[in-house]
Order: C-alpha cells, then sequence, then structure tokens
C-alpha cells in the first residue's frame, strides 16, 4: 500500500511520487563547528495544492490526534514548501496528503549555507552591542512604534472581528483561539507577501499609509522615552532579545552558547578591568607598605592658597546673601559698615593699605624676615 510505505530520505537525491507517501530522514551526520549557518531543508514541490504534516517518528505517522485533525484544516496548503531538520533531531518524518487526484509531486533533501541564520545572528549581534545607543535614538523609537503597530493591528482586528461574530456562526470557532488564530494568519501573509504585493497592491499602500499615520500619531503623542528607568528597561530589553537572536542564529548550541557568553563578557570587560586592576593596587600597596605622602613646591603651595583662599570667600559671601543670615545684627557688630557692604559686591576683601604693610612685614627686606636671619645666626654663634 502506498500509503503505508515509508520512504526514506537521502541528501541530494529527488523522489517523485504521484500518491500519498510517508517519508523519513534519519540523522546520522554529527554536526561540526563549520556547520554553525548550514541548515538541512526537506523541499516538496508539485504541480498541485497538498497537505504536508510533520512529525518525529514513523510511529506517530499513524497516530490519530484530535489537534493534528484540526490544524490540518488551519494549516496552508500550498504547491511549494519547505521543512527545517534540526541537526540534532535523530529523526524527521512528513506525511503528504494529495487534495486533488493526478497530483504529482518532488521530495529534495539538502544541505546548504543559510544566509537568513547569518543575518538573524548579525541583528543580534547588533541590538545586544548597540542597545544602549538604540534606546535613547528618536529614529528608532518612532521606526519601531510605527512596526510594532503595522503587526499588532491585524491581531485588533481579529479581535473585533471575534466580538461582532454572531455566537453560532461557522466562522466563530475558527476565532475561538484567539491570539493563536492571529499568529497563523500573520504567518499566511507573510508566506503570500509577493502575491499580496503584486495582486492587492493599493489596498495594502493604503493600509500601511493608514496604520503607519496612526501609529506615528501614537508615538509623538506620548513622546520618546525620557525616565532614565524606562530607557534601562528599553536598552535590557533590545539586549536580551539580541542574546536571543544570536542563540537562534546559530545552529550548533555548544557554539552559540559560548558566543553568547563572550558577547557579554566583551560588553562588559570595563568592570572586570576595573577590578583586576584595584586588586592589584590593593596587593600592591600592602606589600610595600604606605607611601610617603608627597610634599608640595613652593608654586604649588602659593596657587593652593590662592585657589582655597577665593573659594573660602566665595563661600562666605553665599552665606551672607542667605535668608539664614541676620544682616543687622552683623552691621551692628561690625567696625566698617561700607566696607563690608563693598566685600558683599564683589570688592577685594583687603585693602591697598594692608597689602603695602603686609609686603613691609613679610616682603623681601622685610622686618619679619631680618628678625628670621637674625635668630639663626644667633643660633649658629
Amino acid at each position: 500500500d502506498a500509503r503505508e510505505s515509508v520512504i526514506p530520505l537521502h541528501e541530494g537525491q529527488a523522489y517523485h511520487r504521484a500518491a500519498p507517501h510517508h517519508f523519513c530522514y534519519t540523522n546520522t551526520r554529527v554536526p561540526q563547528w563549520h556547520d554553525i549557518w548550514t541548515r538541512t531543508q526537506i523541499r516538496i514541490n508539485s504541480s498541485r495544492m497538498i497537505r504536508v504534516t510533520q512529525v518525529d517518528s514513523e510511529e506517530k505517522l499513524e497516530e490519530f490526534n484530535l489537534w493534528n485533525v484540526v490544524f490540518s484544516f488551519l494549516k496552508e496548503k500550498l504547491n511549494d514548501t519547505s521543512i527545517d531538520v534540526d541537526l540534532y533531531s535523530n529523526k524527521t518524518c512528513l506525511k503528504v496528503e494529495l487534495l486533488e487526484a493526478g497530483t504529482k509531486y518532488c521530495v529534495t533533501l539538502f544541505r546548504r549555507f543559510d544566509p537568513k541564520l547569518f543575518l538573524v545572528f548579525f541583528l543580534g549581534l547588533f541590538l545586544f552591542f548597540c542597545g544602549d545607543m538604540l534606546s535613547r535614538s528618536q529614529l528608532f523609537y518612532y521606526s519601531a512604534g510605527i512596526s510594532f503597530g503595522l503587526l499588532t493591528s491585524l491581531l485588533i482586528l481579529v479581535y473585533m472581528m471575534s466580538k461582532v461574530m454572531p455566537k453560532r456562526s461557522p466562522v466563530y470557532f475558527l476565532l475561538v483561539g484567539g491570539w493563536s488564530f492571529s499568529l497563523y494568519l500573520l504567518q499566511l501573509i507573510f508566506k503570500n507577501l509577493r502575491e499580496i504585493t503584486k495582486s492587492y497592491w493599493q489596498y495594502l499602500l493604503g493600509y500601511l499609509l493608514l496604520v503607519g499615520f496612526v501609529s506615528f500619531g501614537v508615538c509623538y503623542r506620548y513622546g520618546p522615552l525620557e525616565n532614565e528607568r524606562s530607557i534601562n528597561l528599553l536598552s535590557w530589553a533590545l539586549q536580551f532579545l539580541g542574546l536571543l537572536l544570536m542563540y537562534s542564529g546559530i545552529q550548533i548550541y555548544p557554539i552559540a552558547l559560548a558566543l553568547v557568553v563572550i558577547a557579554i563578557c566583551t560588553k562588559n570587560l570595563d568592570y572586570p578591568m576595573q577590578w583586576a586592576f584595584a586588586a592589584y593596587r590593593r596587593a600592591q600597596s600592602a606589600r610595600l607598605g604606605p607611601s610617603p605622602p608627597r610634599l608640595l613646591t613652593e608654586e604649588e603651595y602659593r596657587v593652593q592658597g590662592e585657589v582655597e583662599t577665593r573659594k573660602a570667600l566665595e563661600e562666605l559671601r553665599s552665606y551672607c546673601r542667605s535668608p539664614d543670615f541676620s544682616a543687622w545684627t552683623a552691621v551692628s557688630r561690625i567696625q566698617s559698615p561700607k566696607r563690608f557692604a563693598d566685600f558683599m559686591g564683589g570688592a577685594c576683601h583687603i585693602t591697598p593699605n594692608e597689602v603695602s604693610a603686609h609686603e613691609r612685614e613679610y616682603g623681601l627686606g622685610g622686618m619679619f624676615l631680618e628678625d628670621q636671619l637674625f635668630e639663626e645666626e644667633e643660633d649658629d654663634d
């Protein structure tokens, strides 16, 4: 019986059939490191519409499952379909059912480099390392908002249809699944996007313009993220999505996990380096002991004195201008209120006469310097 026979699939061979058959592929090849972007696919081409069902073993080909029957009605009928085979799966089986008599089809198993896997990995790498920058970009905010609005509009449309649909309508049973049926509808649209673009481009363009304008208006109403915590949450979400894309873009699971760990360590390499350098400095200090403090030079001492003096005077002016300062009490106690008022207005805190007296006392040839020299000579004698 052709329906009961199971045909083993081999790589690179084409199987032409005109009756329903069961096919199984037994994987005997161990994945190697150069298979990171390699995809194994089973492709079925037919002259008319057919239905293809994939299972994990030969026993499940004959099992009756109510959910498989339900999904078989929802499953899209195609005359050109592809089934991805996991590199680590031991066996992959499929069942081809003909919907019309006289249908011919061809089943081919091949292994090739898949550029989509590389693009998914590269996109994940970009999101992970540029998530901080993208979360603060207004262009990314509006682009992501419009794209999200376009995707979720179909889900909202199905939800609204389920609300207005009569309870006893046969179509209502299709909408019981809610979001699962919506996801199936999205998958169906993306698979037939080329045909939809060619035949219904006017409606597609109107839908994109309408939903895109509404999504842009919603994004413009709330504006880009300004709260630092919200920006951090978006950045972490983008980085987590990037890690998932990186992991799903690699077919060899150990290599995918290793690349994810390397990416995390590379992005956060600054912190371990700082910790290691601080631990090294602490160990050096403990081994050599405390280093003697460096003494200031005469020029550094003079500059530091001027800087600290100006800083203290500004702090004094700020305090005197504050409401906590009692101006009348201070004026009643000082000898020269006018000089105090000039100081508050920004004048110098010392007068020219005081500067001259200081130079005579402590400058070159001053009395204080001469007294110091005479004391040193007496000590020497």
